[in-house]
C-alpha cells in the first residue's frame, strides 16, 4: 500500500495551499478531512502528487471546491474524470412528502391503487397475449411442447392436492348440511337439505373451493418458482440460449392447471356429497341409498356442466395470475415473497369475480 502525507507547503501560500501526496482514498479519510477543514477558506488544493484516489477521496476535494470555494491545481486526466464524475452525481435528493391525513390523503390513496391496479391490469393483458403467442408457435411446431414438464406439473398441482380439497370439501359437505338442516327443520322440511347439498356442491361450492385451493398452493408456487428463477437470471440464460420461457415454464403450468383442475373439481363434488351424506345419515337418519337416490333426483346434469366449464377457466386465470407475478420478480429475495402473495390475491379475487360473471351468465341461458 503506498504512503501518504498531507501538509501544507511551507513557502509563501503555506495558509492558503494544501498539497496531497501519494493516496487518497477512504483509509485517509477522516485525517484528510481534518486537515482541509483547519484550512482557510479559498485555499488551493495540489493534487499533482496523488498516485490513487477513490471516490471518498474525490468526494472531499470536491466538497472543499464546492463549499469553500477552494481551487484544484495539478490534477492528472484520471483524477479529473473523477472529480468530474462525483461532481454529476451531486444532485439533490428528491424528499418523499409526509403523507396527508384526513379524506385528502385518502382520495390521494385511492387515486395512487387505482393507477397501480390499472397498471398491473395492463401488464397481465400484455403477458396474457406473450402466453397466447406461445400457445399458437407451439400449436404450430408440436415437437417444442414439452410433454414431462407438463406431466411433473400433474403431479404439483393434481395428486398432492387430492388430500386436502377432499378434506377441506368432505367437512364443507357436512357444514353445509348441518346449517342446512336447521333452518329447515323449523318448516319440518328436512328432507330438502338433501336438495341443498346436491345442488350448491355440484355447482358452485365444489369448483370455488377447489379453485381457492389450487391458487394458495400452485398458483403461489407458480410465482415463487419462477421469481427465483428470475432473480438467479436463469431465465435471462433460457433467452440467451434460444429457449423461450413462456414455452419453457409457463405454458406447462397453464396446461397442467387448466387439465387438472376439472377433475380436482369433479373430485371435490363427490367428496362434498359424501361428507353431507354422512350427515344426513347420522344427524337426520337419511339412509346411504335415499339420499343417492335424492341426489339424482334434485341435481340436473346442467349442474354439473356449469362446475365442469368453470373449472378449466379458473385454472387457466390462477396459472396465468400465478406466473405473470414470478416474471416481475426484479432485485431481491423479498421481492419473492411480495409476488408470490400477490399472485394469490390476485387469483383468489380473479376466480370469484369470474364466478359471478358466470352465475349471470348461466342464469340468462335458462341454467338456473
Amino acid at each position: 500500500m503506498a504512503s501518504q502525507s498531507l501538509s501544507g507547503k511551507g513557502d509563501d501560500n503555506a495558509d492558503h495551499c494544501y498539497s496531497c501526496v501519494g493516496t487518497l482514498t477512504i483509509s485517509r479519510a477522516a485525517t484528510t478531512e481534518r486537515e482541509i477543514a483547519a484550512m482557510a477558506d479559498g485555499m488551493t488544493i495540489d493534487l499533482s502528487g496523488i498516485s490513487k484516489m477513490d471516490t471518498v477521496g474525490a468526494w472531499l476535494v470536491y466538497r472543499a471546491v464546492r463549499d469553500r470555494g477552494a481551487k484544484v491545481i495539478g490534477e492528472s486526466k484520471a483524477v479529473r474524470g473523477l472529480l468530474e464524475q462525483v461532481a454529476e452525481a451531486d444532485r439533490p435528493v428528491r424528499v418523499i412528502p409526509d403523507k396527508r391525513g384526513g379524506m385528502g390523503g385518502g382520495i390521494e390513496e385511492l387515486g395512487a391503487w387505482v393507477a397501480e391496479t390499472g397498471r398491473m391490469l395492463l401488464g397481465l393483458l400484455g403477458f396474457f397475449g406473450a402466453v397466447l403467442i406461445g400457445f399458437f408457435n407451439v400449436a404450430k411446431r408440436p415437437r417444442r411442447f414439452r410433454l414431462n414438464a407438463v406431466v411433473q406439473r400433474f403431479d404439483v398441482v393434481g395428486v398432492r392436492a387430492l388430500g386436502i380439497i377432499g378434506l377441506m370439501t368432505f367437512l364443507i359437505g357436512i357444514v353445509i348440511g348441518q346449517q342446512g338442516a336447521v333452518q329447515l327443520e323449523a318448516f319440518g322440511a328436512e328432507v330438502y337439505t338433501i336438495n341443498l347439498i346436491g345442488r350448491l356442491s355440484v355447482r358452485e361450492l365444489a369448483t370455488l373451493m377447489t379453485a381457492i385451493m389450487v391458487a394458495g398452493r400452485s398458483g403461489s408456487a407458480f410465482a415463487a418458482q419462477i421469481g427465483t428463477m428470475k432473480l438467479t437470471e436463469e431465465i435471462d440464460a433460457m433467452r440467451t440460449i434460444g429457449v423461450s420461457p413462456i414455452e419453457a415454464l409457463v405454458i406447462p403450468r397453464m396446461m397442467a392447471a387448466i387439465i387438472m383442475m376439472p377433475l380436482l373439481s369433479f373430485f371435490a363434488m363427490i367428496m362434498s356429497m359424501l361428507g353431507g351424506g354422512v350427515f344426513c345419515w347420522i344427524y337426520l337418519g337419511i339412509p346411504p341409498a335415499i339420499f343417492i337416490q335424492r341426489i339424482q333426483e334434485v341435481v340436473p346434469i346442467t349442474d354439473l356442466f356449469v362446475g365442469l366449464i368453470k373449472a378449466p377457466v379458473f385454472g387457466f386465470i390462477i396459472a396465468l395470475a400465478g406466473c405473470f407475478q414470478g416474471m416481475l420478480v426484479e432485485s431481491n429475495a423479498e421481492e419473492v415473497g411480495l409476488r408470490t402473495t400477490n399472485a394469490v390475491v390476485q387469483s383468489i379475487f380473479m376466480v370469484i369475480v369470474l364466478d359471478a360473471v358466470f352465475a349471470v351468465f348461466f342464469s340468462s341461458v335458462g341454467w338456473s
